[in-house]
């Protein structure tokens, strides 16, 4: 399991960074979830990687 949380904006993003923060659930700054390690999942979080903190749970 791993522990997302939005600590970056995403204003001035492209629609495709936004679309992949809202995909993940994350719509605050500080925001939190969790998901599993699947391939999808960490996919998306390479993707958003400097807008998140990425923690193992």
């Amino acid at each position: 399991m791993v522990k997302v949380t939005l600590i970056k904006s995403t204003n001035g993003e492209v629609k495709s960074v936004k679309a992949t923060i809202a995909a993940l659930g994350l719509s605050k700054i500080r925001q939190s979830k969790t998901f599993e390690e699947t391939p999808a999942n960490l996919g998306q979080i390479k993707k958003v990687a400097h807008l998140v903190k990425v923690e193992k749970v």
